[in-house]
């Protein structure tokens, strides 16, 4: 069974879970992760880069990433590089990560439209 971190088996599980967050913590990466979770299918690396417009050098690092961490896999099929989620709830992870930030929000909003219907407050 492969390692989910390279090199450190012995690592406790906080370490492992801090290492998958920092593979997600980058905005191309969450998008990509939206892509292959929206497709439901493996999904070409030439139809990523048209949804994502980020350089192929650049792209092919972060699913370097996303793969090394055990969050896609890949595969060849002739000239064609398939890529999709490791694991289903990858994607139920990107729902709940928007779920909170909608909430959260949502939460700053009430308290921005709390705070102007207050009276104004004139300087001393």
């Amino acid at each position: 069974m492969p390692e989910l971190v390279p090199d450190a088996p012995e690592k406790p599980l906080y370490e492992i879970k801090a290492n998958l967050f920092k593979a997600l913590a980058h905005p191309a990466r969450i998008r990509i992760l939206e892509i292959l979770s929206a497709g439901g299918r493996p999904t070409p690396v030439s139809e990523i880069l048209a949804q994502t417009a980020i350089e192929p050098t650049l792209l092919s690092q972060h699913l370097a990433v996303l793969k090394r961490h055990h969050v896609v896999t890949g595969r060849r099929v002739g000239n064609a590089v398939l890529y999709q989620l490791a694991h289903p709830k990858i994607s139920e992870l990107l729902v709940i990560a928007r779920t909170f930030l909608a909430d959260t929000l949502g939460a700053q909003r009430d308290q921005l439209k709390a705070i102007e219907a207050l009276p104004p407050v004139e300087p001393r």
